[in-house]
């Protein structure tokens, strides 16, 4: 459920390439050891809305950040919220505790209860004391509304969609735009969804990967940039008839060797990138970014009091911060070149950004700096 499909394109097929540092062998969040991806993606019906009923554009996303036991054996992490008009289920404690316990799920905004339930039921399963003689969990649900084109009220992301995210989350490459969370996503006015991509440090900067997976659904479409070039005032049609603005929500995981505090400074940084793509977070827009590392394990009920863990001094963190940035950044512009066109309810249509008119925009914007040149 993660492969990538063939067709797909991604922005390197559009020779944009974003930053100095080079993406690792997929470009995406899973080349950060042990991180796997699963999706379900839920699409049927056509026509008249009928509340509870149809038409579905919807799903799940799921993230397992390491292998191992994630529950005893904890990863550090941290968040930022740029503009908090949205859910982020898990992410208080998470902020309070500074650790990561549970996988990541992605859905919509209504069915955030829903897959909630159903994370707490696959922790359960795996930790059948929990609640009785150990902790309890509070599971992380990222979401944003796909009400455009995705019968919301009806709640279509059950138990048994999240189980199946979670069983099958694999490494590897990982199918980007209208799937799984992202089947119901609008990106300046253009189909959007899930996007990913990573960037590996040279040895001399410590050697360690940064990678991003977002669900992308926010912005207007004037001020839509593709690598500087401001595109989406050039492609004024192919606009939808019904659109609500929308958010952004981002995962960023990396091996480096970060606490807390510094995983929070490093989200943040891959809201820049989000930014540059032309983001000026709405009023209405949920803008909520995570960041975990898979350097440490926190121990759930360590034996001594004190523990060591190493740590990245913060005056070697730069290019960490330049890589979440850049990563981010290309993960919004591939959920939207891999995004197809999509027809929802009540027949509103979400159309693809236009493949050939984006290459000669581009080309066009890169003969004009060569002539300057």
């Amino acid at each position: 459920m993660t492969k990538k499909s063939r067709t797909a394109l991604r922005a390197r097929d559009f020779g944009i390439n974003i930053g100095r540092y080079p993406s690792g062998g997929h470009n995406a969040i899973t080349d950060v050891r042990g991180v796997r991806v699963g999706h379900v993606t839920l699409s049927h019906g056509s026509g008249r809305m009928k509340p509870g009923r149809g038409p579905v554009r919807t799903g799940v996303t799921v993230i397992i950040p390491a292998a191992g036991d994630l529950w005893r054996s904890k990863l550090a992490a941290g968040s930022f919220v740029l503009n908090g008009n949205g859910e982020a289920a898990g992410l208080m404690w998470l902020a309070e505790s500074g650790v990561l316990e549970t996988p990541i799920a992605f859905t919509n905004t209504l069915n955030v209860g829903d897959v909630q339930a159903a994370m707490v039921d696959y922790m359960l399963s795996k930790y059948p004391r929990i609640g009785i003689s150990d902790d309890t969990m509070t599971p992380v649900v990222m979401e944003c509304d796909d009400s455009t084109l995705n019968d919301i009220r009806g709640r279509h992301v059950k138990r048994r969609h999240v189980l199946s995210a979670l069983e099958n989350a694999s490494p590897g490459s990982v199918a980007e735009g209208g799937v799984g969370a992202g089947t119901g996503m609008v990106t300046y006015e253009f189909k959007g969804g899930i996007g990913t991509s990573s960037r590996r440090l040279p040895r001399k900067a410590g050697g360690y990967t940064v990678a991003v997976l977002l669900n992308s659904n926010h912005g207007k479409r004037h001020q839509l940039r593709v690598n500087g070039v401001a595109v989406g005032l050039e492609i004024t049609d192919l606009k939808p008839l019904e659109w609500k603005d929308g958010s952004i929500t981002v995962a960023v995981a990396t091996d480096a060797p970060l606490d807390s505090r510094q995983l929070s400074r490093l989200a943040k940084r891959a809201m820049l990138g989000v930014v540059r793509t032309g983001a000026v977070s709405m009023h209405s827009s949920g803008d909520v970014a995570m960041a975990f590392s898979t350097a440490n394990r926190v121990a759930h009920r360590p034996v001594k009091p004190v523990h060591k863990l190493s740590l990245l001094s913060d005056f070697f963190i730069d290019p960490l911060f330049e890589a979440a940035a850049d990563a981010a950044e290309e993960a919004v512009l591939n959920s939207m070149l891999a995004a197809r066109t999509s027809v929802g309810r009540d027949g509103n249509t979400i159309y693809a950004i236009p493949h050939d008119r984006l290459r000669l925009l581009l080309a066009g914007a890169a003969g004009l700096k060569a002539v300057k040149k």
